[in-house]
């Protein structure tokens, strides 16, 4: 790790930091991570969504927009490509699959935002980048899962719409640590910034300190 560290640093170092306005995305926290005997099943998303929870109510008490993703497919599955078919388990999410909603722990309200997407990014085929331009926001705290997966493209999707890509560690989770800790290091490096729960909700509350 030291010698991973040391190759990188001076290139792939750099630290964009907080903008002016965020807003928190919650990319796929939905039950079937979270429920024991489904496929998807995770044990370190359901820590992640607990810390997830102190993320949202201080994103609440700064009056930050709080915006939500879950994959969902038409029963045809036309819509999910070759995706559903290189991870079969995804043609399970369609309309009425419990399975497939936001899992309970965290209160979806009626003034947030929930984006349905059938791919990895919650940028692609999605109305997100113009809803976060139409709101002047340039700070995208980002949680959910996996690691490896959604919240990696999203994080390249992001910096590439010219949004500044923040990480909270513990609000992400994986399967496995060691693609999720492969995967936080890549984004740390090229796509955003990763740094602790404890640092965002700091500079949240600084928010919420100001807000009238």
């Amino acid at each position: 790790m030291a010698h991973l560290q040391s190759s990188y640093k001076g290139v792939f170092d750099h630290r964009l930091g907080f903008g002016k306005r965020p807003a928190v995305l919650v990319v796929d926290f939905v039950k079937a991570y979270t429920t024991p005997g489904s496929q998807l099943y995770a044990a370190p998303v359901v820590d992640a969504v607990a810390k997830t929870q102190h993320l949202i109510a201080a994103a609440r008490q700064a009056e930050v927009p709080v915006i939500y993703t879950k994959v969902l497919y038409s029963r045809s599955l036309l819509d999910g490509g070759l995706f559903v078919q290189k991870i079969p388990v995804l043609q399970t999410m369609v309309a009425g699959e419990p399975l497939a909603e936001i899992v309970g722990e965290l209160e979806v309200r009626e003034d947030d935002l929930v984006l349905v997407k059938q791919y990895a990014s919650a940028f692609f085929a999605t109305p997100l980048a113009t809803t976060l331009t139409s709101l002047q926001v340039d700070t995208l705290i980002l949680a959910g899962c996996s690691t490896s997966g959604c919240i990696r493209a999203t994080a390249v999707d992001g910096m590439q719409h010219g949004f500044r890509v923040i990480v909270p560690r513990e609000c992400v989770g994986d399967r496995h640590e060691a693609p999720h800790e492969a995967n936080l290091f890549d984004i740390n490096a090229k796509y955003g910034d990763v740094v602790s729960l404890g640092e965002v909700v700091e500079r949240l509350n600084m928010l919420g300190s100001r807000a009238p």
